[in-house]
């Protein structure tokens, strides 16, 4: 079954705290510091259209892709979710903004050209449950990286679901929608499931129930960084989520950044 049908339409709702400002305000210094997108939607450059392309890779809503595309990047989401699109279509069509969105699995992403960045975040590829898969995913990403381009991603670690939410569960009451979060981790698997179970406040007054599942696997950073490198991508850095300092044993997301180092730019005939 799909994850994130009724869930869909109340993620917003729910995940109203998600700093998406703060991370915009991060990829945005992180393509600066080390990428090939610039927010110039109008550039004489023929491989600009391109190059200043950014993927969201599991883009979910919509919120993160929107605020980007705010910064004058042109901007690409792509999600699995037929229900998480529809909400990110409903904001398209209030913002008027010109994003394009495709219902893929990033496990079989297919784009019209390379692009100068790709960005993966909230936890998105924990959702990979397989080694193979994800170097998968990785070797499409460096496929279609504009020569130089990047790749920013984060992850929940090993250490995160072992040891910070391990069996727990979380339970939030609000007036129109409340929801209970059981937590289940594997240690031997590394996989984390998790229960979701939500109520919605109808019309009617009357609340609807639904239950949705979900599995997650915790990665460790040198698994993370040999599969970049198997990809035929380069690891340029690794950061602590919350610190944005150097990673420890003990930190629980991270952001790698890595850059593709392997295609030519096409040469183009004038004449």
């Amino acid at each position: 079954m799909e994850a994130y049908q009724d869930f869909a339409y109340v993620y917003d709702e729910l995940m109203d705290n998600t700093p998406y400002r703060e991370w915009c305000e991060r990829i945005e210094n992180l393509i600066e510091k080390y990428g090939v997108s610039r927010p110039e939607r109008d550039s004489e450059d023929l491989l600009a259209s391109e190059r200043n392309l950014v993927v969201d890779l599991g883009c979910g809503t919509g919120t993160l892709a929107e605020l980007l595309y705010g910064k004058g990047y042109d901007m690409i989401g792509v999600d699995c979710s037929e229900s998480m699109l529809a909400v990110a279509m409903e904001k398209k069509e209030k913002s008027g903004s010109e994003i394009l969105y495709l219902l893929q699995d990033m496990r079989e992403l297919e784009l019209y050209s390379t692009v100068g960045t790709v960005v993966s975040v909230c936890d998105s590829l924990n959702y990979i449950l397989e080694e193979q898969e994800l170097l998968e995913v990785f070797s499409l990403v460096n496929n279609y990286l504009y020569p130089g381009g990047i790749f920013i991603f984060d992850f929940n670690t090993e250490y995160k679901y072992r040891e910070v939410i391990g069996d727990t569960t979380i339970a939030e009451n609000r007036e129109d929608c409340s929801f209970i979060w059981e937590n289940f981790y594997d240690p031997e698997e590394e996989m984390n499931e998790y229960d979701l179970t939500v109520f919605v406040k109808e019309q009617d007054g009357r609340f609807r129930r639904f239950t949705e599942t979900h599995f997650q696997r915790g990665y460790r950073v040198e698994q993370m960084k040999a599969l970049v490198e198997r990809a035929g991508m380069s690891v340029v850095e690794a950061l602590d989520a919350e610190t944005l300092e150097a990673v420890t044993k003990r930190s629980e997301r991270v952001y790698i950044v890595a850059r593709e180092q392997g295609k030519r730019i096409r040469e183009y005939s004038y004449e």
